[in-house]
């Protein structure tokens, strides 16, 4: 374990966790499996499953963020990471194994920290593609607030065009 790459980490999360050294050790494993590195455009891209301590390591690591459009968001709540290299076409999924015994929270960080990233994680191809790049939209102004939001996120209602914030959903059940 590199003991500079954590605290790097640990300065840009806060504080040091057990989720931190899941990201720091998901960052490792795709550099060793893809030889990926940091992504200063949208080279390389991130899915994530979770929005835990993990991914401030992702972001920094490998430069994957959500302003740049190479980190997504997929919400499933598993402590799982999906790596694509759009230059090779390479793409890797790798989940968390559930712990092997009891440890306290120390216990567990120094263990992620330190064992080998395929004692950590089960390696496998995304159930899904690599997500397109990121567009850029036209803002529209809301007719009844007045802020502007990104096309695509606007609706239509009562014959005006508003914001996801002033739209009423209408549903009957299903």
């Amino acid at each position: 374990m590199n003991r500079e790459i954590w605290e790097k980490a640990v300065d840009f999360h806060g504080h040091e966790c057990p989720g931190l050294a899941i990201g720091v050790k998901a960052c490792e494993a795709a550099r060793e499996k893809m030889g990926i590195d940091f992504s200063p455009d949208e080279q390389i891209v991130c899915v994530t499953e979770n929005d835990a301590c993990g991914v401030d390591a992702v972001q920094l690591l490998t430069g994957c963020t959500i302003g740049k459009g190479n980190l997504i968001y997929r919400p499933t709540g598993k402590m799982a990471f999906s790596f694509f290299n759009r230059s090779n076409g390479e793409s890797l999924r790798m989940i968390l194994k559930p712990a092997n015994r009891e440890m306290d929270r120390q216990e567990r960080q120094e263990y992620l920290l330190n064992a080998p990233v395929d004692e950590i994680f089960t390696f496998s191809k995304p159930s899904f593609e690599l997500p397109e790049r990121a567009r850029l939209f036209n803002s529209v102004m809301c007719q009844e607030c007045g802020e502007g939001a990104p096309e695509h996120r606007m609706r239509l209602s009562g014959g005006k065009t508003v914001c996801l914030d002033c739209f009423k959903d209408y549903s009957r059940g299903w």
